[in-house]
């Protein structure tokens, strides 16, 4: 047989070849997910094919991508949107998922199939591979990653990076040192990015440009004193250097009877060395006055004696002086600190949807909202003494550095107006707190050393504030928002600011530094760190907007007679009840309904003052109080508090802001921040056509739209109102989506699955625990 031969092919196509563009179509780009790094900041450690969880009862809406530790912070970069997300207020040096080391309290590590959990230490070794990490931070957040696909060894690796790097051993490793090195000074050591020490750094920039003087050098003292008519008190310069007290400042203000030679003789018995510093001065000539103990009691009568006439002769009446011991009138550090404590329990691990009567219980439990209540009747009682029976007060503490920065900042709240708008208020915290050596490093633990000198006293003092705000929205400058930005600031460690106990270790560290990487510091002395004060370096000029107050009555305020923009002082008369944010009073007392809260208003229910509501013998402080409610509150004078139980409430925009269950969606204060914001903002459109109709310019060199800029929420026009944007909830301008408190991690009790009392227990006696 013949072998059969393959047929040809006979069909012939007359049809153009089939073009395919699969050679010619571009790739699709993969972007490369890389962190956003700041000056002096690098990476320590990666872990790719990370997830974050975004709900805790399902993982439909958790997030992909790197997890990342550097010097600075923890980074999660991720290419997906965050679901439900409809607002998101941004921080220039903190992305949408970034938290500092410094906000970290604990970093707590689980293995599913084992079931085991170990919250970490710096230098500690992890004997499993982590299949999750959950991060407790000091803002109140908790957030969770998952290593599910991730490789054991990395994730292991940048959990152990996270623990060490969050616990540094040294203030100088703290991330701010190289910040400050790289980004002001170059290898020459010669500044950079045109940087100047009266604005970038260490600057006392503001919000829209306002100065702050930060009283590091004595003209500041000088213009306090002026501003303040104090003019039997001077400044001293006998600490220059700090040859006298490492804790104080090198410029003080003392009393002109006492000498500098006497000062320096008398300084060896006092408690650190710190003698006596004058706060601030009434117009009717008391003073507030700051110090520390006597440790010699030999020495004590005559010194004590010594000092008051000083203080004596410094007021113009000659009146006496009154020594208030606050180691004996106020609740301690360590109890503040217990409070603190509780109250994070019940913001973030105890269930929200318990009944609202046991919630209020629990809170009662914690006595926060009590030590907040007793500081404000402690600075109303003195600000009686120095308004109402005109004699100057002695503020006395151990130490000097701790319950004294809290009372006296509130009286100066209380009784001067200034320290109640944006550059006051900064000029205070920065009088009172920083240069006069509150122990930021050690109250805020930055470095992790030990919990038992931690304390939250600057936020409890912020609480205070938030208070009177709360009870008076008129009469000061800032939000709420600003006082919660300005707390979270604690936690971002580039500025100087909040980073040390005293200006002393500031300069003390900043040489050390400055030797060790040959930056030559020259004439300043210092490395010039950033100043919190600077917003710009933290926000836009928009979101700094959310700071200002579109209620606040200031000094002055424009009006309108006849078709003419004219000034005037607003006095009493031109106040009402409800510009104070009070309830209405007949004869100086509340009726029984308004002493009854809402039943959702958080408001803490604690045990009725009877004292307060039956008609006992009246001290003269009490009489002082009711007289002064019984009359109309002049907003640019003296401010009292409220302090009956109903009046102190909870702080939910700083506490309860990152739990989804407490959002209240379009409802909270923020609603009737937007309509004010909105009706100030048509106000001063009003005004500038005004101007403009009588050919005046709006202010000196400046345009109608610069001076409408102080508004977040703004008119479009004068003929639509704009409705009430969808993104605003109570949280605003915050989000909780994506923070994981209270319900359940995989059906488990957070509180249990964590052993519950463990969380904010001590770091040091968890991290030795064994598995």
């Amino acid at each position: 047989m013949f072998p059969v031969k393959p047929l040809k092919p006979t069909f012939k196509s007359y049809l153009p070849p089939l073009q395919t563009e699969v050679k010619n179509s571009p790739q699709p780009t993969v972007r490369k997910l890389e962190a956003k790094l700041l000056p002096g900041e690098i990476v320590v450690n990666e872990v790719n094919f990370v997830r974050k969880c975004i709900a805790t009862d399902t993982s439909k809406q958790d997030l992909w991508g790197k997890l990342v530790c550097t010097n600075f912070k923890i980074s999660f970069i991720t290419d997906d949107a965050v679901p439900l997300l409809k607002f998101q207020y941004r921080n220039k040096l903190l992305g949408e998922h970034d938290i500092p080391l410094t906000c970290i309290e604990q970093v707590v590590t689980v293995n599913d199939s084992k079931r085991k959990q170990k919250v970490l230490g710096s230098n500690q070794k992890l004997k499993f591979n982590p299949t999750e990490l959950i991060i407790y931070c000091k803002d109140f957040r908790i957030v969770r990653f998952r290593f599910d696909e991730a490789g054991p060894e990395s994730a292991k690796k940048v959990c152990l990076a996270i623990a060490h790097y969050s616990q540094p051993a040294d203030p100088q490793l703290l991330f701010g040192f190289e910040y400050v090195g790289k980004r002001y000074y170059n290898p020459a050591g010669d500044k950079v990015n045109g940087v100047d020490p009266a604005g970038g750094g260490d600057g006392g920039g503001g919000v829209e440009g306002v100065q702050t003087p930060l009283f590091d050098r004595s003209s500041d003292w000088d213009r306090e004193i002026k501003r303040t008519g104090g003019s039997e008190w001077r400044v001293c310069s006998i600490n220059e250097s700090y040859v006298i007290s490492l804790s104080l400042p090198e410029y003080c203000v003392v009393p002109v009877s006492l000498a500098d030679q006497d000062l320096k003789q008398f300084s060896i018995f006092f408690t650190g060395q710190r003698i006596p510093l004058w706060c601030w001065n009434h117009p009717n000539g008391s003073a507030l006055v700051r110090m520390s103990t006597i440790k010699d009691m030999v020495q004590q009568r005559k010194l004590d004696q010594r000092i008051c006439n000083a203080i004596t002769r410094s007021h113009p009446q000659r009146s006496d002086v009154y020594k208030s011991d606050l180691d004996k009138s106020l609740p301690t550090i360590q109890d503040v600190q217990a409070a603190f404590v509780r109250l994070k329990h019940i913001c973030v691990i105890d269930p929200f949807e318990e009944s609202d009567e046991k919630w209020l219980s629990s809170m009662e439990s914690t006595h926060w909202l009590e030590y907040v209540r007793s500081f404000l009747k402690h600075s109303a009682e003195l600000v009686y003494m120095l308004d109402g029976k005109h004699v100057s007060v002695i503020l006395q503490e151990e130490e000097d550095r701790d319950l004294n920065c809290v009372i006296s900042s509130l009286v100066q709240v209380m009784l001067d107006p200034h320290f109640r708008s944006i550059a006051g208020f900064q000029s205070l915290v920065q009088k009172e707190w920083v240069m006069a050596g509150y122990r930021f490093l050690d109250r805020c633990n930055h470095l992790k050393k030990s919990d038992k000198v931690e304390s939250p006293l600057f936020l409890l003092f912020l609480d205070c504030v938030w208070q009177l705000l709360d009870q008076y929205p008129a009469a000061f400058e800032f939000t709420e928002t600003y006082l919660t930005v300005l707390s979270d600031s604690l936690w971002i460690p580039v500025f100087s600011t909040f980073l040390f106990n005293c200006p002393q270790q500031r300069a003390e560290h900043s040489r050390e530094f400055a030797r060790s990487k040959n930056i030559h510091l020259g004439d300043e002395k210092v490395l010039q760190f950033p100043s919190v004060w600077d917003w710009s370096q933290q926000f836009t000029a928009k979101d700094q907007a959310l700071f200002n107050n579109p209620l606040y009555v200031g000094k002055s305020a424009t009006c309108v007679q006849n078709g003419a923009v004219k000034t005037f002082k607003r006095t009493k008369k031109n106040y009402s009840s409800t510009l104070r944010g009070i309830p209405s009073l007949r004869n100086g007392l509340l009726s029984e309904q308004e002493l009854i809260p809402r039943r959702n208003s958080l408001v803490l229910r604690l045990k009725p003052e009877f004292s307060l509501l039956k008609e006992p013998q009246e001290s003269p402080s009490d009489q002082y109080i009711r007289e002064w409610f019984s009359k109309p509150a002049d907003l640019q004078g003296l401010i009292l508090p409220q302090l009956l139980s109903s009046h102190i409430k909870v702080w939910k925009l700083c506490f309860l802001r990152w739990i989804p269950e407490a959002q209240i969606n379009n409802g909270g204060y923020i609603t009737a921040f937007h309509k004010v914001s909105v009706l100030a903002d048509e106000i001063e459109m009003l005004q500038n056509r005004l101007r403009q109709y009588k050919g005046t310019p709006s202010t000196p060199g400046g345009s109608p739209e610069t001076e409408r800029c102080k508004m977040y929420f703004r008119a479009s026009n004068l003929s639509d109102t704009p409705p009430t944007p969808e993104y605003l909830t109570s949280s605003f301008p915050f989000s909780p989506v994506g923070n994981l408190c209270r319900r359940s991690i995989l059906g488990t009790p957070l509180s249990k699955f964590l052993s519950g009392a463990k969380i904010w227990i001590s770091t040091e006696t968890l991290a030795n625990e064994t598995l």
